[in-house]
C-alpha cells in the first residue's frame, strides 16, 4: 500500500468515527462581534445564527464588510482586537468554544478546526521551506510524534493535494511555488491533523478560473474522503452552485437569507439575494442580455440602521422597512428569509387560510 492509500485508509477511518458521534458538528446561535475603535462601535456581525452537520459543504456569501470573515475569525477564536465577541454562543459537538482557554483554542486549532485564508503568499512565511512548516503545524498539535514520521506525513499530504515530487517540494520556499500550488500547501497544512471542521476564507479568488476549478475539484473529494464539515466563504456565487450543500446570505453583519443551494438559486426571496443573481454572469444567458448591478452602497457599520439594513437600497423598500428589523420567515423546509415582504406575504397567507376555514365551517352548519 501506497503513501496516498494509507493516508486515504486513515481518513476513511476518521470519516466513520465522525459519522458515529451524531449530526450536529457547529451550531452558532446570536453571534454578535463588534470592533470598538476611538470612532464608536463598529458592529461587524450583528446576531446571527445557523448550524452545520458532519459532512456538510456550507456557503457564507455576502460583499466585503459584510462580517463573513469576522464570524469565522470569532470560531476559531482569531479575533483581533479591538475586535470582540459580545454576545450569542458557538458550540463545537457540544462544547461551548467562547469559554474555551487559550490553551484549549490552540488544542482546538489544528486538531478539530483548521483554516484556509484567502490569500496564501502572505500566510506562509517566506524564511522557511514549505516542509519546515508543513512539520510545524503537525508537531505543534501532536507532541508525541517524531520529525521523521511528521515529514513522511507532510510528504503524504502534499501528494493528496495533488503536488508532485514531494521530497524536493518539502524543501523548497513559498516563492518557487505558483499561486496555486501554494494554495494547495495551506490546504494540505489545513488538513494535515485531520480536524471535523474546515473553514475556506476565500480560498480561490487569487488564483485563476483553471486553477480555481482544480482547488474546488480537490477540496470536494477530499471532503469526501474525509466526511468533514466545510464553510466556505466566498462572494462568488458561481463557487458556491459548485461545492456548497447550503448557503447563508450574508449583508451587513445579519444572514438575510438561508437555504439549500437550490433554493437559493432557484428559489431566492430576499432583494439582496435577488439582485447578486441578477449580477453575476450566466452562461445560458442571450447574448445582449444587461448585469444588473445592485444601486447604492453598502451601510455605515458604526452607525447601522434601524431597520432592514439592505432597505436603503432595495427596489421594493417600505416604510417598515426602514423602521425594524424583519423577522425570518420559514419559505419552505430549511429555507428561510428576513424580509418584510415575505412577513406581510405569510400573514396575507394565514388570514386567507382563516377565512377560508371560516367559510368551510358555516357551510357545514348551513347543511
Amino acid at each position: 500500500m501506497d503513501n496516498v492509500q494509507q493516508h486515504d485508509k486513515e481518513l476513511h477511518d476518521a470519516a466513520h468515527e465522525r459519522d458515529a458521534q451524531g449530526e450536529k458538528l457547529l451550531e452558532v446561535k446570536d453571534l454578535h462581534v463588534s470592533f470598538f475603535t476611538p470612532a464608536g462601535e463598529v458592529k461587524a456581525v450583528g446576531g446571527i445564527s445557523y448550524e452545520l452537520g458532519y459532512g456538510e459543504v456550507m456557503g457564507i456569501v455576502g460583499e466585503s464588510g459584510s462580517g463573513k470573515s469576522q464570524e469565522a475569525y470569532a470560531i476559531m477564536g482569531l479575533l483581533q482586537s479591538p475586535g470582540k465577541v459580545i454576545g450569542g454562543s458557538i458550540t463545537f459537538e457540544g462544547e461551548d468554544v467562547l469559554a474555551k482557554t487559550r490553551e484549549e483554542m490552540t488544542e482546538f486549532r489544528g486538531t478539530r478546526a483548521a483554516m484556509i485564508f484567502q490569500n496564501p503568499m502572505t500566510s506562509l512565511n517566506p524564511v522557511y521551506t514549505v516542509g519546515n512548516q508543513l512539520i510545524e503545524a503537525l508537531r505543534t498539535h501532536d507532541k508525541k510524534i517524531s520529525k521523521k514520521e511528521a515529514a513522511r506525513r507532510a510528504m503524504e499530504m502534499l501528494e493528496l493535494v495533488g503536488i508532485n515530487n514531494v521530497a524536493k517540494r518539502m524543501k523548497q520556499y513559498p516563492h518557487e511555488f505558483s499561486g496555486g500550488m501554494r494554495q494547495r500547501v495551506m490546504i494540505a497544512m489545513g488538513l494535515i491533523c485531520h480536524p471535523k471542521l474546515l473553514i475556506a476564507d476565500e480560498p480561490t479568488t487569487a488564483l485563476d478560473v483553471t486553477i480555481q476549478a482544480q482547488i474546488l475539484e480537490l477540496m470536494k473529494d477530499l471532503q469526501k474522503k474525509t466526511h468533514m464539515g466545510i464553510i466556505f466563504i466566498t462572494h462568488n456565487l458561481g463557487v458556491v452552485a459548485e461545492i456548497c450543500d447550503k448557503v447563508s446570505v450574508m449583508y451587513a453583519g445579519k444572514i438575510v437569507e438561508q437555504g439549500a443551494v437550490n433554493d437559493i438559486f432557484y428559489k431566492p426571496s430576499h432583494p439582496y439575494t435577488l439582485g447578486l443573481l441578477r449580477s453575476m454572469p450566466r452562461v445560458d444567458a442571450d447574448e445582449h442580455e444587461r448585469l444588473i448591478p445592485i444601486e447604492g452602497t453598502p451601510v455605515d457599520m458604526l452607525n447601522p440602521p434601524d431597520g432592514c439594513p439592505f432597505a436603503p437600497r432595495c427596489e421594493h423598500c417600505m416604510k417598515i422597512c426602514l423602521q425594524k428589523m424583519p423577522p425570518h420567515v420559514e419559505i419552505g423546509e430549511g429555507h428561510k428569509s428576513a424580509c418584510w415582504l415575505r412577513v406581510l406575504e405569510k400573514k396575507k397567507g394565514e388570514a386567507f387560510g382563516a377565512e377560508g376555514g371560516a367559510e368551510e365551517r358555516q357551510s357545514k352548519k348551513e347543511d
